[in-house]
């Protein structure tokens, strides 16, 4: 498995027979779900994961408890062939001719899972900003479907699980970012040409003690509908 602060480049991993798979988190409590997404989806022996998260994501997987296992902790995870960070982007002065590990990992993705997608990365997104690592793999992402096509048999695809506080989610301002999501970017939009799958959240007790909708989808069900995408649903 790849340090992270190695040089990465896609172009020795595109002829491996596997699904490339970035799973991503953002800040937010549900982070604690993503070594669960890891170790089901790297159950897979078809599938390989590099994880990338933002740095208020990071402060959830620090080692707290079992649920909360570190960084290094889940660089033992199976399928788990790297992890990034932010300072990953940019460690040391770039050289002409050296990989730029946003654009690297773009080109080595089939699929790019943010679980979870916080409000402020939601709002971020929707907008264009690029201002860490995650949210440069995101507006680099090939949309079109043809910047990679000679090395993809499809459009890439982004699934994002919402995550935030009943009140963020209530918020008019979410509303109008989801039906960009969903309406402008959706797989489902009516010219078929989508590249964001949103998997909404659901309605719980949250961890703030709050009741209500905005809790990310249970990470079992993600697993399921990613596993389906990929066709490795048993």
């Amino acid at each position: 498995m790849e340090h992270s602060l190695e040089p990465f480049s896609a172009q020795t991993h595109l002829h491996d027979q596997k699904t490339h798979i970035i799973l991503a988190a953002s800040g937010s409590v549900a982070t604690i779900k993503l070594p669960n997404i890891a170790r089901a989806l790297g159950g897979h022996s078809n599938v390989s994961i590099r994880i990338v998260i933002t740095k208020s994501a990071e402060r959830f997987l620090e080692g707290q408890s079992p649920e909360q296992p570190s960084l290094e902790a889940l660089r033992a995870t199976p399928g788990v062939d790297g992890i990034y960070r932010d300072e990953d982007e940019w460690g040391s002065p770039w050289v002409r001719g050296e990989p730029i590990l946003h654009i690297e990992l773009r080109k080595w993705a089939h699929l790019l899972i943010v679980a979870p997608l916080s409000a402020n990365t939601m709002a971020k997104m929707t907008m264009g900003m690029a201002d860490n690592l995650l949210l440069s793999v995101i507006r680099a992402w090939d949309t079109t479907g043809t910047v990679d096509a000679k090395i993809k048999n499809k459009r890439p695809l982004i699934f994002v699980a919402p995550a935030m506080n009943t009140a963020m989610w209530n918020h008019p301002i979410t509303a109008k970012q989801i039906e960009v999501l969903e309406e402008e970017w959706g797989v489902n939009n009516s010219s078929k040409d989508g590249w964001i799958s949103v998997l909404r959240p659901m309605e719980k007790s949250l961890a703030c003690g709050d009741t209500g909708n905005g809790a990310m989808l249970d990470w079992e069900a993600i697993v399921r509908i990613v596993e389906q995408y990929i066709g490795v649903l048993t």
